[in-house]
Order: structure tokens, then sequence, then C-alpha cells
């Protein structure tokens, strides 16, 4: 008989131990499921907080395979892990969700462009080059983006390539080229598919971006978009999951172009960024949502429960060192204000060191307190 989620002594094993591991626990804890979570740092987020925590590399397939052998199911917080180690975990019937080979797509973002374009899933433009040399041939291209086909996160591993005089400042090695799109706005959605084929979708959000370290700064949510357009998102992202075949939740990041159309421009089979806000703002978080769906419970409903703003905590430029934060007490006095610090002891330019979300009745007033949260809270060494 297999063995209930909320049964004694049922354990997840999480690979990554970092700010997304550390807000998983709370859910957790409401359904009685234990959490094991692997992480290289001895001092990572969730290390003092997990029912138990193991220090090891989750991209050493050895490593993978031993901790994840007394697991009931085993997920991640992060895309780099060892799809050696989780096959091996599936071989001896440990389920493992999302499944090896939706991660091993979507760790590579030349496998990720193929799969949309296999799939007959609206993308832009690319085109695939192995190193900086290859540029010269793809002039009539410009402008494009750059970005690496491995290891790139938080906007790392991504560049936009204008002109030919760019090429000096290429990266030296495997990766997309992606047409340069003239978007809108650029958009989210979180979404989950359980092992009984249910999907839910959570509402369509707005993002809006730090143009110096290419990460999300603030996010808006409902976003203000056509009926039709919040349509044709939902639906994508249903036929995203059911073409992966997906058993967990995934954050599909969108362009809105000027003519109306919808483009994905990634996806990432994990909790993510752009739906910290469901813990205060939807009836059921993505957190909530992700253990539901790999555990094999019922999904829950993603309606909205207020008008929700986030921004995120980054570390200060020209700040490295041990964490101070500056005007949290100020802004912990505004309503309907909630922070969320992820535990980090060192901060360091662009770091994100926690988030916070504001719920409000309109948009503008929703608007105007993360504008104010963002310069109150400093974070700094």
């Amino acid at each position: 008989m297999q063995k209930k989620p909320y049964s004694k002594d049922f354990k997840v094993g999480v690979l990554g131990g970092g700010q997304l591991g550390r807000m998983l626990i709370s859910p957790a804890i409401d359904l009685d499921i234990k959490l094991s979570i692997l992480d290289p740092d001895p001092d990572a987020p969730c290390s003092r907080l997990a029912h138990e925590f193991v220090c090891g590399a989750f991209n050493d397939a050895d490593t993978v395979a031993a901790f994840g052998e007394n697991c009931d199911v085993v997920t991640v917080e992060i895309e780099h892990v060892s799809i050696e180690g989780l096959r091996r975990l599936e071989a001896k019937g440990v389920k493992v969700y999302p499944q090896p080979e939706v991660l091993e797509t979507v760790q590579d973002k030349g496998l990720q462009k193929l799969f949309y374009e296999k799939h007959d899933l609206p993308t832009a433009p690319f085109r695939l080059i192995g190193s900086a040399t290859e540029l010269e041939q793809h002039t009539d291209f410009l402008p494009f983006v750059q970005k690496l086909r491995k290891g790139g996160y938080d906007g790392r591993g991504v560049q936009v390539i204008r002109t030919e005089a760019d090429f000096a400042k290429a990266f030296n090695a495997p990766s997309v080229l992606e047409k340069f799109v003239d978007f809108e706005k650029e958009l989210a959605i979180i979404a989950a598919r359980n092992e009984h084929g249910e999907v839910k979708t959570f509402p369509v959000v707005e993002l809006e971006f730090n143009p110096e370290a290419n990460l999300v700064e603030f996010l808006f949510s409902p976003a203000l978009i056509a009926p039709d357009t919040i349509a044709k998102v939902e639906a994508l992202a249903t036929r995203l999951l059911e073409a992966f075949g997906l058993i967990g939740i995934m954050a599909i990041e969108l362009f809105l172009t000027h003519d109306g159309d919808v483009l994905i421009n990634e996806a990432a089979p994990r909790t993510h960024n752009s739906g910290h806000h469901t813990i205060e703002g939807n009836s059921v978080s993505q957190f909530a949502q992700h253990l539901r769906a790999i555990t094999g419970l019922p999904l829950g409903d993603t309606s909205l429960r207020s008008i929700a703003a986030m921004v995120n905590l980054l570390g200060s430029e020209g700040h490295s060192g041990p964490v101070l934060y500056e005007g949290l007490e100020e802004a912990l006095s505004i309503p309907d204000v909630y922070v969320h610090l992820y535990g980090k002891a060192i901060t360091k330019p662009f770091r994100k060191m926690g988030h916070v979300t504001a719920l409000a009745t309109t948009h503008h007033e929703v608007r105007d307190k993360v504008q104010r949260i963002k310069e109150l809270i400093i974070v700094k060494s």
C-alpha cells in the first residue's frame, strides 16, 4: 500500500537549501511532511530549520543517490543538480519530481529552445553557437541576446549584443542567440500539475527588472492585461506542462509583444521568485501547491485574495560582508506589508537577501507601497 504524504515518517528530499527550500518548510509542517534537505553550504538558509539537513553537493551523482534513497519523493529548488543521481533514484523506485528528463532539458537553454520549437510553443527566433568565434557568422541576426546554455541564473550568463562592437564582451562558450524582442511587458505565470494530470494556473503577473542586475526587482499581481491575453497565457502554460509531462510546479516567464503575441522566454520546473507573493496574496501559495503536486494531493485553489506586489531585497552595490538591514522597522509599520528575510549571513551586490510583499485594494496603492519599501529598506554590510 502506497504511503500517504501525511502518514508517519513520510519524507520529501529537497536538492538545494536556499530561500526556496526555506519557504517550502512552513507548508510542509502544516501537512506533517518531513523535509530532508541537501546543500553544499553548511550555513544555507535551510540548515537550521529543516527536519533534516545534509551538507553535500547536489550536483554529485553519488551524493544525490545516497541522499535520496530513504526518501519517498525527491524534488529540487535549483535546476543545477545531478541528473545521473536522480536517474539512479528512479531506478530504485524513488519518485523524482520534476522528472530527470525535464530537468535535463531545462538545465540547457539550447535544449529548452529546441523543445519549444519541437512542440510548436511560441518563442523568440534563436540560433545556437559553440563559441564566440562563431558570432561573425550571425551579423544578420543582430540585435540579439546571448545566453549561456548552461550555468546561468539570476541574470548571470545573459547579455544583450546590439552591434558587432559588442562581440568583444561576448561569452566564449556554448550559447543561445535569441532575437531581441521589443516587448510591451514581461509576464510570468506559475502552473502546477499532479500525478493525476490535474493542472492549475495562478493568475498572470507582471515583472519589472533591475536594469543593472537583469533580475526581477518588482512584481505586480494580477498583471494589467486584456482578458484574451490572460486566456492565451493560461492555455500556453497548460500546453507546456503537458508537453513536458511535468509533475510539480513550473514558472514560465514570457514576453507580451506590441502586436499582442505571447512568447515563452524561459521556464523553471520549481518554485520561483515570480511566485513569492502567493504566500500572502493567493488562497494557496506556490510552495504548498508544489508539495501537493509532488505528493499526489489535490491541487489547491489559486485564486487571488488581494491585489499584491513584491519587491526583492537586493544587496547594495559596494557592500560585501556580514549583512545589515536598514529601515526594517519603518517598513513593518506599514499595514499589509510582509517581510521575508532569507537568513543569508553575507550580502553581496545584487544578491537576493529577502523579499517584501505588500497587499492593497488598488494597483496604484500597491505600487506606491513597494516603491516606498524599496526606498526604506537598505541591505548593506
